[in-house]
């Protein structure tokens, strides 16, 4: 059967041929005696909080599992307004949110209806690369910028005015906080790089779906406070501990919304409906602070864990200031193991501590090859006995 161009363009995710090694290796008689520790997995250990769990079960049993609006319910569209002005001290009207199928649709659809074939899109490396993907599948071309420690692995503006081609470049891609490094973009060299874009004729692409999972109020602010023509892509998913329910969501320009509206209705109908439902109640005073709690604890990971790693010889050049990774350089614990790369080293810490972690592979080519993601997003249990076994093998 005849693969199109475009699937062949897209990358595999390496980071699931960790996984997949990681299951097999929990299954052998092995791990019985010493589990497996997954140090891989970019998702919360938390759940939904009850009163969202509980709101789920309404739902279904009032029998409010009918289509949405593609748009998406309007009382959440409202909530998620209201959540920007109390939160962040930002109007953002409820009729530029798109509720969506989690931030993977928004980002298709964003890129969908504003990137035609061969346009550049910049984005720094490291990054996230479905992000990437998303481009490729509307025929356009990551363009990957190198981004130094210096930088906070972050794009400049100075790198992009470099980059840009004024033919073909059409914007750019940006996260913040990011995966794989948790840093964030220095507030004002996000307007910098925005008022480049603007003067060109550009999109400003933001994904923001660790925004709040900030740690520090200066890089805490989302890039919706710069000008209407913002494009953010946020979700329920990582601040808000719902990564199964599939839902996020995506504010654009009023002028985009019947765009992305017409998109969103032949691609996915509407987001689910008893998704929606819950989240509405992620929004009422109990459910917010149990996730300011929760995210207290992924700070306190985060001070324990990086410091205990930079002691056992794995630097983190950039400590993160958000979301729930350490991007740490191990080219001296790969000359220890005799390993040749982060991808030789993430197996070797597989096979002989039983901790699996993500190589830099997937997140680009401008020296990935040295660094390790590790994720904070287990237990402070999980954390001690990770850095136990890392420190035995490493000595």
């Amino acid at each position: 059967m005849r693969i199109s161009e475009r699937a062949r363009r897209i990358d595999p995710f390496y980071v699931m041929e960790v996984g997949k090694a990681a299951a097999a290796l929990a299954a052998t008689p092995a791990a019985a005696n010493r589990p497996v520790l997954h140090l891989n997995i970019g998702e919360p250990d938390f759940t939904a909080p009850p009163a969202v769990q509980e709101a789920a079960q309404r739902a279904i049993r009032d029998g409010r599992t009918q289509y949405t609006a593609a748009t998406g319910l309007p009382a959440l569209r409202e909530r998620i307004s209201g959540w920007y002005a109390t939160r962040f001290g930002v109007q953002v009207p409820a009729s530029r949110i798109v509720v969506t199928a989690g931030a993977s649709a928004a980002l298709q659809m964003a890129c969908l209806a504003l990137i035609d074939p061969q346009d550049e899109i910049l984005m720094p490396d490291p990054s996230y690369p479905c992000n990437r993907q998303f481009v490729a599948a509307a025929g356009g071309q990551a363009v990957l910028l190198p981004a130094t420690a210096a930088e906070r692995f972050q794009l400049s503006a100075d790198r992009v005015q470099d980059a840009w081609h004024r033919q073909r470049t059409r914007g750019v891609l940006l996260a913040s906080p990011s995966n794989p490094t948790g840093t964030s973009i220095d507030p004002q060299e996000l307007r910098r790089i925005h008022g480049l874009v603007q003067q060109r004729g550009g999109l400003t692409i933001v994904d923001e779906i660790y925004l709040g999972l900030s740690f520090d109020a200066h890089f805490g602010q989302t890039a919706l406070a710069l000008d209407d023509q913002v494009i953010s892509i946020n979700s329920f998913s990582k601040y808000f501990s719902m990564t199964g329910w599939r839902l996020g969501w995506l504010v654009v320009p009023e002028a985009l919304v019947p765009v992305i509206e017409r998109i969103a209705q032949n691609l996915f109908i509407c987001p689910s409906t008893v998704a929606q439902h819950a989240a509405l109640a992620c929004f009422e005073t109990d459910s917010l602070a149990t996730y300011e709690s929760r995210r207290a604890e992924f700070r306190a990971r985060r001070d324990y864990f990086v410091p205990a790693l930079e002691q056992i010889g794995l630097r983190v050049p950039v400590m993160p200031d958000g979301a729930f990774y350490a991007w740490a350089d191990c080219s001296a614990a790969c000359a220890r193991l005799g390993c040749r790369d982060s991808w030789e080293f993430a197996f070797a810490l597989l096979e002989h501590a039983h901790l699996a972690v993500t190589p830099g592979r997937d997140f680009g080519q401008a020296d990935t090859a040295r660094f390790v993601r590790f994720s904070s997003a287990s237990s402070m249990d999980v954390l001690r006995e990770s850095v136990q076994r890392l420190a035995q093998l490493l000595a």
